[in-house]
């Protein structure tokens, strides 16, 4: 393989816009709740900073991988939920979780 199908190739790029410590797991939470407020995603994930969060949610919303809807009010509402050309990728989440728990 050279350099240039390298680049071309359609894993590295899949794993190219899904790397990143928390993009996965935020991924995994939208699949489970199909729209998550900020801060309700903030809470199941403890470890993150929400420096960090913000900035792995901003870039999956870069990439369309995720939308963010922000209600008018006080305080607003920022929900997540996932694009609609993200849906393919639930079921290898889900054979990876399973995997993952088998090892």
């Amino acid at each position: 393989m050279n350099f240039k199908e390298f680049e071309q190739c359609g894993l590295k790029r899949s794993l190219d816009l899904l790397s990143g410590k928390w993009k996965p797991l935020i991924l995994h939470h939208l699949f489970q709740e199909k729209e998550i407020r900020f801060i309700e995603l903030w809470r199941k994930m403890p470890r993150v900073s929400k420096k960090v969060l913000v900035e792995q949610l901003q870039q999956m919303q870069e990439h369309h991988i995720i939308e963010r809807i922000e209600l008018k009010g006080f305080p607003p509402q920022v929900y997540y939920r996932l694009h609609q050309d993200t849906e393919p990728l639930g079921p290898a989440l889900q054979i990876l979780d399973g995997w993952g728990k088998n090892r």
